[in-house]
């Protein structure tokens, strides 16, 4: 940042765009050293949205949500695991001479 006056200009802000995604938290519009700057180029409050916008799309494709399996699935496996221990058990035991 511009030490005289405490602006950032236009050039601090496109070289450190990319630190302050890496250091933040991937919401850099909340960041409050980007407020000021962000108000008086709304241009590039657009751009700083729409990276937003492709960091958490990109997150999401990254880290996908697990979901738990629902109660049905898991009513159906105990189903199948008593249908198949029963049937194992009604099995014929081989006869010993």
């Amino acid at each position: 940042m511009t030490q005289n006056t405490g602006k950032m200009t236009f050039a601090e802000f496109e070289e450190r765009l990319p630190e302050f995604f890496t250091t933040g938290t991937g919401q850099i519009s909340d960041d409050p050293r980007l407020q000021a700057f962000l108000k008086e180029h709304p241009d590039s409050a657009a751009l700083v949205r729409d990276l937003e916008s492709i960091a958490a799309a990109a997150k999401e494709l990254l880290e996908p949500e697990i979901d738990e399996p629902s109660d049905d699935v898991w009513r159906n496996i105990q189903q199948g695991l008593r249908i198949e221990s029963a049937s194992t058990d009604d099995t014929p035991k081989a006869q010993t001479d």
